[in-house]
């Protein structure tokens, strides 16, 4: 079988498990980043959620400095800072303050959902106006404070300017597509939890690139789930904590990242189980060889050019481990 040689990233949205509090949720997040860093993983990145409290990835870009502190040379970034909720200016000056701190590590991903509900998206809210529509004027914004001195205009980002701090669109619909192709912008889809429109985004994305001075032809990332064990079996049962996360997601229940179950039918129901599944159904699952031939398969499909785990395991130990196996799996191990 042809290896796979392609960029493998990690995206985290920093989930608190059962008996965990927020500041050893806040450990186990650099504790994984350490690990995947001597893994050889190309990235990670950092989501950002609101009025959750079993995911303590609210103040993203303090845990992305964080992060960054307690790594070496791992790039480090934001999967992603929601616009919505920020002034361009404060996320420029933010970001190009950790470009300058630890130069050439830092990425910035950009989505233009707000990541919550729509009462705290109003307590977080810049302005009165729905900022969701200025998202293409608020990322050409941050392309200039990051720019040289000659683009800039009166308000300019200090320190940001000239940092070329790289930046990545975030969707999740066929919406960003669109605008990632028209400014030639790399593209990364949120297969992981909404994967109903990936295929078409994708397409879209490749057709409509315009070349520009970020990149010359399209850069696609897919975000899906990854579950790899030493055995099909270990890895189903491992995948149970996973399809329980969607389910909290599913009820609007906020229960923290639970251990896996023998038996998820008395848990939910057949509706339950069915949107709970569907949003998880990008999903690599199982031993290193069943991995090894779905990521084939996706592969020959979609042919992207760079894969982003995220791995809902309870066991700290396991999920390094699935990890590694994905790794090894990219590598040709």
């Amino acid at each position: 079988m042809a290896t796979i040689h392609i960029p493998v990233s990690v995206l985290n949205l920093a989930p608190i498990r059962e008996g965990q509090d927020s500041r050893q949720a806040i450990e186990s997040m650099v504790d994984l980043a350490q690990a995947v860093e001597n893994m050889g993983y190309q990235r990670y990145w950092i989501a950002e959620h609101h009025n959750t409290a079993t995911l303590v990835s609210s103040a993203t870009s303090i845990l992305i400095q964080h992060t960054l502190e307690h790594t070496n040379k791992i790039r480090v970034g934001s999967g992603g800072i929601m616009l919505p909720n920020h002034a361009p200016l404060v996320v420029a000056e933010q970001f190009g303050t950790m470009a300058t701190m630890f130069p050439d590590r830092v990425d910035l991903g950009l989505g233009r959902a707000p990541g919550t509900d729509m009462m705290t998206a109003n307590a977080l809210r810049r302005s009165k106006n729905d900022s969701v529509y200025t998202f293409p004027e608020d990322v050409q914004a941050l392309l200039t404070y990051f720019g040289a001195i000659e683009q800039q205009s009166y308000v300019k980002a200090y320190p940001g300017v000239g940092t070329d701090v790289p930046i990545y669109i975030l969707g999740s619909s066929t919406d960003s597509a669109y605008l990632a192709a028209s400014l030639g912008l790399p593209y990364v889809f949120a297969s992981h939890f909404a994967p109903r429109y990936m295929e078409e985004a994708i397409s879209i994305y490749r057709e409509r690139f315009q070349p520009s001075e970020y990149l010359d032809k399209p850069y696609m990332m897919v975000c899906l789930n990854v579950i790899a064990a030493e055995t099909d079996e270990e890895a189903s049962l491992m995948s149970t904590t996973m399809k329980q996360f969607f389910l909290n997601v599913v009820r609007g229940t906020q229960n923290p990242l639970r251990p896996p179950v023998e038996n998820l039918d008395e848990l939910w129901s057949p509706m339950e189980k069915e949107m709970a599944s569907s949003m998880s159904s990008v999903t690599f699952l199982g031993s290193k060889e069943t991995v090894r031939q779905q990521l084939t398969n996706f592969q020959e499909k979609y042919g992207v050019d760079e894969f982003m785990a995220v791995s809902y395991i309870f066991d700290p130990d396991k999920q390094k481990r699935s990890y590694e196996i994905f790794k090894e799996i990219v590598d040709g191990k």
